[in-house]
Formats: C-alpha cells, structure tokens, sequence
C-alpha cells in the first residue's frame, strides 16, 4: 500500500471527485490511492451521494449509548489512559483523538474545544456511527473496512461535507485477532501533520499491548527480539503459552517478527516457531529468568522474520507452578518478603513504606482472609517500632460488654468478674510498639465515640478510674467491610473514620492476584524449607483457576495440610493430599459449578451455556483456549455460541 503520509488533494483527486459528483462513479485508471479508490466504491455501493442529505443519520440515544460502552468496558479501559497520553502530545493543536467500537460506534473523544464544537456539527461525537455505510470514506470507517491503519485527508472523504478533516485511524485488534474497534486523530485538514499516521499506529499498538498483558496474565508469556536490548520495548514480540505449549496469542510485534497469522494461534506449538522445548524454556525461566536465551527459528527457510532471536521467559499466575521452584532470595525485611510480583500489592507495600516512621494512621481494606493482619504485621516489623509491641485485637470476637475494658483496661474491683489485680487493657500493653484493630467495622458505635477521644488526646482512662494515662503507639486498623460505605449508612462514625483513615490500602482477593507461582513458591518453601515441594501438574492447573473464596486463609490451609500429609522423601502434592471438600470443588465440572451457583435447569440447552462460559471466563476470553478445554474446534465454539444466541433471541 503507498505510504498514506504522501497522498494529498491533488489535481487528480479533485478530478476524479468531480467525474464522481457529476457521474455517480470513480473514472476508470484515476491515478488516486488504491485505499480510497476502494472506499469510495463501497460507499456508492451502499447508497450514498457525495453531496446533499445522508438517507440515514445513526447517532445512539443515551440509553443505547451506554450499552455500547459497557459492551467495550475491556477496550475503554485500557485505551484509556493512552488517549490521555495522545491527547496530552496533541493538545492545542485542533485536533481530537476518538475510540470507536467494531461498528464504528464513537465511544469516547477528547479534543481541543474550538475543534469539538466544529466536529459536532457533522457528528464527530460519542454515539455517531462512523462506519463506512454509514459516513462513506473516513479514517474510522476505512480502517475497519480495510482491518489496516489509514489516513483520509480533505477530498479524500466520500462526503463533500467532510472535506475540512483530516483523520489518520489504526484497528485495535484482541491477542487472537479479533477486531475491537478504531483509535483515531481528527482535525482540521489545514493543519495537518506529517507525524499523526505514527502517532496513532504507536498509541494503538500501546492499546493492544494492555489489552494482550490482561488477557494472558495467567500465562506464560515469552518476550523476544532479534536484539537482547529490544526486549522490553514497544518493538518486542510477545507470545502466552499454554500449558503444553500451544502459542495461546501474540501482540502485533510477535506476528510480523514471525509472519504469523490469526489462524495460527491457538494451532501452533513452539516448538515449530522456535527450536526450543518446552521442558527447557521452563528451566531457563526458573533459574535464570532476567537473562536472555538466544534460540534460532525452526525450519527457517530466509522467509518472513529473522533467523536469530533472544527470548526471555515470563511466569503468569500458573505458568511456572509445575516446574522447579525459584531458589529463593533473602528478602530485605518483612515488607519485602510479601513481595512476590503482583502489582497491586507490590504498590501497597511501596505506599505502606513511605508512612512506616510517620504519625499516619493505616487503613487495610480488604476481602476476609486476604492477609491484613499479616501485612499490619509486616509493616510493624519493618518499621521503627519493630523492637516493640505488635498488640492485634478482633473487634469482631470481643462481646460488646467487655470490649471497653479489654481495650482501655480496669482498676481492681472495677466490675463483678473483674481480676483482682485489673489489667492495663490492649492499648497500654502497646508500650510504644504498633496497635491493630482488625474488622474495627464490627465495633460498637458506643465504642467508637471513647476510641475516637483516645486517639484524639492520647490518653486512655481505665474503667473504675478518674485518672487518664498517656499511651503512645502506632495505629493500623483494618476490616473487610467498607467503612465509607458503612459511614454513610450511619453505622460507622464519620470523625472516627477520617481519624482512622491516613492512608487506606485496599489488599487485593487472591484470585485478582498476578503473583499466583511465585506467592504458591514462597508459600511451600516456609511450609517445608528445602524440601523443593512442587504441586502435580492437574492440581496446579486446578489451583490456578480456582477462585479461592477464603482467599490467602484457605490456600495456607490447604499447603499445610497438603505439607504434613506428604510421605518422607516425597516432595509432590497431588490429588489424595488435599483436603476432601477442596479436592471435590476443584473436580467439579464447569457445567456443575455454573449449576449450583445458579440454579438453573438441567436441560442441554442450560449446560451448554454454562460450560461455554465457565470456559471462556477462566480463559479470560481467550477463544482458543476455551474450545481446547471443552474438547471442540475454535470454529465449533463460535458456531455453537451463535446458535445459543439465535435460541435466546427466538
């Protein structure tokens, strides 16, 4: 295709737009690109005249407008802050920068005022349908017309009401090809840039490389260049791999690199990529995964890509759980060892290190059993206070009659039951050292009034005392409930909670983790130091798509259970060492689980749905690898989907 850069409203393109005006057909032999020369055929093909009324204006109403965007929740999310980035590159210079839909559905714009109001006037704005049959020639329809990046300046658009734009448009594609939608530049054409066509070509190609990272996070990614130094960069070839070695997807890169095709994935072993198994790559990432392999393409022929490439190995959340655990490094303190990759988490730690030698209260939020107390307690020990008390109290497990004398203590005879001697309470037993105050969203509102005026003047009253004593601690406070929720309801008192929250940190559930291998690694290294304990490959695949409901709780549960039933010598856990109702939800067929979850009839019609979507959401969408886990063709899963979809709408 000529480079779109180059062409222009020349003496040929007014002369063949004016035979088309005047003719209702593009002249035979006119010199124009070949790309619009296309378009503007599929445009009077579909009815429409250069100049005058469109026969129908698509623009969505509200309602259907947020259907659109919810139906691309994915794309919208991740192209996002690229748009921001793109706009923040274009700014003041009258231009737009748009996110379309696979129907050429406009779902978000940002742009420079003065453009925006001229835009609107031919529907450049959210819930126009910008696809070809719809606007005839434009960057937006074009590009999903031809599945390629376009640029249509000026004349170059089919109607003549269009002809001030200029709009350079590239297709966003999902790992397995298929088409998402349009990232687009608009403006005036007067103003035109030679640089726009790369802009939004590297903006989209960001997009798909987000889009690609989410989608296979959970498995093995191979990263690799003809250079070790383009490892890394935006020019990187990126492949997921299954299991048994099957390329699951590929970024864009991956597919020119390799002259791959969308058909190949999903098919294609490695193996017949590159001359490396899978057993070896697996090794190589185990024990030397920062490095780069150099490894050569199989059967290369001097056809499409290079010869030589380096690769360089990334875990997912099960990808490295079958193979040899990593040795592990000496952490640098307690905070450092929670760290095992998981970004969010990685982010907590960072923020909760920046306030560890300050007076700022903590705030753990979280799901029950995601490890807030071992995160409090990590910050405790990697502190400055970490030579002193870590004192932890369940609000939740306190009855509300003793809770104010087990935190603020008594005086000897204070209450019937009372010990002789009395107690100094939770808080004086700090001395200096760290207070945590889990699930404090089950504390009583009464309560919540006397802690309030404690940490207000620190100073605590004993029961059946007039005396108040200075306390000094650190506070971390922590619950599964959401207390801005909780305070808005009335049952959680407002002073209290913005005295409590400093810093939240919200932990995530162990099935949003990243980190899965490496946290299951850390996890069986402290539970059996040095014994190299791995799990069987069908429970590690079963473990990785487990959604895990009583989070780090239940997995530390089972690995010790799992731990203390393993023979001497033997260092495997499979199927007989787990716990039985864990073994017997991990066995479940998906059609039994979608059952019980829903209740739905037992007719075929119903179990075929549910095991459709069971396997496509544990495969994160990811079609190839939901037709291998139902044991069908790609080709019979999107047939069987239609025709689920047909019976639904009958």
């Amino acid at each position: 295709m000529p480079n779109p850069i180059a062409r222009g409203p020349g003496a040929a393109l007014r002369h063949a737009r004016r035979h088309l005006v005047e003719c209702g057909e593009i002249p035979a032999g006119a010199p124009i690109d070949a790309v619009v020369s296309r378009s503007w055929d599929r445009s009077r093909v579909a009815g429409l005249a250069p100049v005058g009324r469109l026969p129908e204006e698509v623009n969505l109403n509200a309602f259907q407008l947020a259907r659109a965007i919810d139906r691309q929740q994915e794309l919208i999310a991740h192209a996002r802050p690229v748009m921001e980035y793109l706009y923040g590159q274009t700014r003041d210079s009258g231009n737009m920068v748009i996110l379309a839909d696979d129907r050429g559905v406009l779902l978000q714009a940002l742009g420079d005022a003065a453009f925006l109001d001229r835009a609107e006037r031919v529907a450049l704005a959210p819930g126009a349908s910008w696809h070809e049959r719809h606007r005839g020639t434009n960057a937006i329809g074009t590009a999903l017309a031809e599945a390629a990046p376009v640029v249509i300046n000026g004349a170059e658009h089919y109607l003549e009401r269009n002809g001030f734009l200029t709009c350079a448009a590239a297709p966003l594609a999902t790992p397995d090809g298929r088409l998402l939608g349009v990232l687009d530049i608009s403006g005036d054409q007067r103003h035109r840039h030679p640089h726009t066509f790369c802009l939004v070509r590297t903006a989209a190609q960001m997009i798909e490389n987000r889009l690609f990272e989410a989608r296979h996070s959970s498995n093995l990614r191979l990263r690799f260049h003809p250079l070790a130094e383009g490892i890394g960069t935006l020019a990187e070839g990126v492949l997921a791999l299954s299991d048994d070695g099957f390329i699951l997807g590929a970024n864009r890169a991956a597919m020119a690199l390799l002259g791959l095709g969308a058909s190949d994935l999903g098919t294609t072993l490695l193996e017949r990529i590159f001359q490396l198994h899978m057993a070896e790559l697996l090794d190589w990432g185990n024990r030397r995964s920062n490095e780069p392999l150099p490894v050569r393409r199989t059967g290369y022929r001097g056809g499409a890509g290079e010869d030589r490439f380096f690769v360089r190995v990334e875990a997912g959340r099960r990808a490295l759980s079958v193979a040899v655990p990593l040795a592990p490094a000496t952490p640098a303190d307690t905070l450092a060892a929670l760290d095992t990759g998981c970004e969010r988490v990685t982010a907590a730690i960072h923020k909760a290190r920046k306030v560890l030698d300050k007076p700022i209260p903590v705030l753990l939020q979280g799901e029950s059993g995601v490890g807030k107390e071992v995160f409090a307690k990590a910050m405790h020990d990697a502190g400055p206070r970490r030579g002193r008390p870590f004192v932890a109290v369940d609000c939740s497990a306190l009855p509300e009659n003793l809770i104010e004398a087990e935190l603020f203590g008594y005086t000897p005879g204070a209450f019937t039951g009372a010990r002789r001697e009395g107690s100094p309470g939770r808080i004086r037993e700090v001395k200096g050292g760290t207070l945590f105050l889990d699930e404090i969203g089950d504390m009583p509102l009464s309560m919540q009034t006397r802690l309030l005026r404690v940490l207000q003047e620190r100073q605590v009253t004993p029961l059946g005392s007039g005396k108040a004593v200075a306390v000094d601690f650190a506070l971390v406070c922590a619950s599964h409930r959401n207390l801005k929720t909780e305070m808005d309801a009335g049952r959680f008192r407002a002073d209290l909670y913005y005295r409590i929250n400093g810093l939240m940190l919200k932990l995530p559930a162990l099935r949003e983790r990243k980190d899965f291998p490496h946290l299951l690694n850390r996890l069986l290294e402290e539970m059996a130091p040095g014994r190299g304990v791995l799990l069987d490959a069908s429970v590690a695949v079963a473990f990785a798509d487990y959604a895990w409901p009583g989070n780090l709780r239940q997995l530390v549960n089972a690995l010790r259970t799992a731990c203390a039933l393993l023979d001497e010598g033997d260092d495997r856990i499979r199927w007989q060492h787990l716990p039985d109702d864990l073994a017997e939800e991990l066995r479940q067929p998906v059609c039994q689980i979608r059952h019980a979850q829903t209740g739905a009839t037992e007719n075929l019609r119903d179990l075929s749905e549910a095991a459709m979507s069971r396997a496509i959401d544990i495969s994160h969408g990811n079609m190839s690898e939901a037709a291998r886990r139902l044991g069908i063709s790609r080709n019979t899963l999107y047939r069987r989907l239609k025709s689920l979809a047909r019976q639904l709408l009958a």
